[in-house]
């Protein structure tokens, strides 16, 4: 190594591996798949930067500012906080989203959801009408508002902090055709709206009472309780009280659809059933993992 060069710190490309690893062994994140510690230093980095992580910019050594800024967000990752929550901000599905306390971090895992909703208004006829419920930031809502841009879509939460948030994004996002309310789960619809909807989605928060000792402390220590536990002994039961209302609002073949963790989806899908919604079926996203349960009306 040259003299130049010591002096000018490490590379781009070390400083990303060596936050991964650290990343990686900590306790306090569920790195349950290989590429998310790389995937959270690359995040970063980015912001550390401002820029993407071009070839050459990865050989290059980080001036030592930066460097210690970067530094400063890893140790805040490793100590569990969200890497959206440390950015203040999330991209999903190409819309940028103002992220907050008090109210869940969008993932991307909901992407899936947000994708199968869309595919599902799109091939409903119009008016189209959607809800998502326990709404949080907004994410599923925002992302079917704008890519049906003829459908109504409401977004709906429990929390007055994460309604006013997902009014924020709309309006950042100048998405006009989304509207966020205060609701225990559908309450807050207007009764013109029974019998009219076309999607019904929904992440709950479906950790089982007796698990939330065990969470990581990226979820236990940042996240709001009522965004975890509908505090049922198995996590479903906003996901029962959804599937018996759905018969009132959903328009005939229209589809609810449940994001659920992996090891939820046959009690999950076993609910939709015993709710007399009809064509049960999950689907899996990139990684293998069954993310989203889907039911429908049945037709009349």
């Amino acid at each position: 190594m040259s003299k130049h060069a010591a002096v000018a710190g490490p590379a781009v490309s070390e400083l990303l591996g060596e936050a991964a690893t650290a990343i990686s062994r900590s306790r306090a994140i569920d790195t349950w798949h290989p590429s998310l510690s790389r995937y959270d230093s690359e995040e970063l980095m980015v912001a550390v930067l401002g820029t993407g992580l071009t070839p050459r910019l990865r050989r290059s050594p980080l001036p030592s500012e930066q460097r210690r800024r970067f530094a400063t967000m890893v140790a805040r990752r490793i100590a569990g906080e969200p890497v959206a929550r440390i950015l203040g901000h999330f991209t999903f599905r190409g819309l940028d989203l103002v992220v907050g306390d008090g109210v869940f971090v969008p993932r991307s895992s909901s992407e899936l959801l947000a994708g199968e909703a869309v595919k599902a208004l799109r091939r409903r006829r119009p008016p189209r009408r959607a809800v998502d419920v326990a709404t949080g930031a907004g994410p599923v809502a925002l992302a079917m508002a704008s890519e049906v841009p003829d459908a109504e879509v409401w977004g709906l939460d429990i929390s007055g902090a994460a309604v006013k948030l997902g009014r924020r994004n709309a309006g950042r996002l100048g998405i006009a055709n989304v509207r966020f309310r205060v609701s225990d789960l559908v309450d807050a619809l207007p009764r013109s709206w029974r019998g009219a909807l076309d999607v019904i989605t929904i992440h709950p928060p479906y950790v089982a009472r007796a698990d939330l000792r065990i969470l990581p402390r990226e979820i236990r220590d940042f996240e709001p309780l009522q965004s975890l536990t509908d505090n049922s002994d198995d996590g479903l039961g906003l996901v029962r009280r959804l599937a018996v209302d759905s018969h009132l609002w959903l328009r005939p073949g229209g589809v609810v659809l449940v994001e659920v963790g992996t090891y939820l989806s046959r009690s999950a899908q076993a609910a939709l059933r015993r709710a007399g919604l009809s064509d049960v079926t999950w689907k899996r996203d990139s990684l293998g993992v069954t993310r989203v349960v889907a039911g429908r009306r049945p037709r009349l």
